[in-house]
């Protein structure tokens, strides 16, 4: 059973077919979908989404991007409607220093009210991080000794010192579409180093579509190809891949049942 570990399915880019979207993917294979919510003001669509369809889980939480609009955004908050039936993980939540869409102490004040909900609730966190090495590492530091909790480093593209820092901190880390890219060997060279029970794919769907897809929108039924470049990065044969994501998922994920045979 192929697993995206994160699809944005509410997305706009897909008004025009999103069933279909939904039905190519379960062709391809794709048995679970977790979409993710990256804002409270379309955490209802993304909600229904997993509430419409059995093989569909979701999160609730703000990107970074949207932290500005989610100053007054509490722990209690998000746990609240992390309290709803199919709700298994908070964020996506973090830093983005690349375009400082909303000004970095407000997506750090944020980002830590989202580690407080993460726990909570005992659900895991999936974290952004783009152009944040050592403030998001000394965070997650510092957030750690208070209190642990576990998270995910999501479509992982930073530099090998943070990455190291949050293996050590028992982090789960993502591989997507990017691992596939020419240019992207720098990601693949930290992939080849990432915790071998603590991998998971995604496709970060409508964006990072994987080589040959690559330049349109991207789909879940296309992380089959992201699974390939990581088990040909690894050295893993396709099954072996399969099994070790598998595993780490839903040691991740475990409030979602684990199909029988999966």
């Amino acid at each position: 059973m192929l697993i995206d570990s994160h699809v944005n399915l509410h997305a706009h880019q897909f008004d025009e077919d999103r069933d279909e979207v939904i039905a190519r993917a379960r062709e391809a294979g794709v048995g679970l979908m977790v979409e993710i919510s990256d804002k409270l003001s379309t955490f209802e669509a993304t909600h229904g989404l997993a509430m419409g369809h059995d093989d569909i889980w979701c999160t609730v939480g703000a990107h970074p991007h949207e932290a500005k609009d989610h100053v007054d955004l509490t722990a209690a908050r998000l746990a609240e409607l992390a309290g709803r039936p199919r709700v298994v993980g908070i964020g996506e939540c973090g830093l983005d220093f690349h375009y400082d869409l909303s000004p970095r102490d407000v997506q750090a004040a944020v980002f830590r009210q989202h580690v407080e909900a993460s726990r909570l609730t005992g659900l895991p966190l999936v974290v952004h991080t783009r152009e944040a090495d050592q403030v998001m590492g000394d965070i997650l530091e510092e957030e750690q000794a208070r209190a642990p909790f576990r998270f995910l480093m999501h479509c992982y593209t930073s530099g090998p010192e943070l990455a190291e820092r949050a293996a050590k901190m028992g982090a789960w880390f993502s591989v997507s579409g990017i691992a596939t890219f020419r240019a992207a060997e720098g990601v693949r060279e930290i992939i080849r180093t990432m915790p071998a029970d603590r991998i998971i794919v995604e496709t970060d769907c409508p964006y990072l579509a994987p080589i040959p897809h690559r330049g349109r929108r991207n789909e879940p039924a296309y992380v089959g190809h992201v699974l390939d470049k990581l088990a040909e990065v690894r050295g893993w044969t396709r099954d072996e891949a399969e099994a070790r994501t598998t595993d780490a998922f839903f040691a991740l994920f475990d409030r979602i049942p684990r199909p029988e045979g999966a």
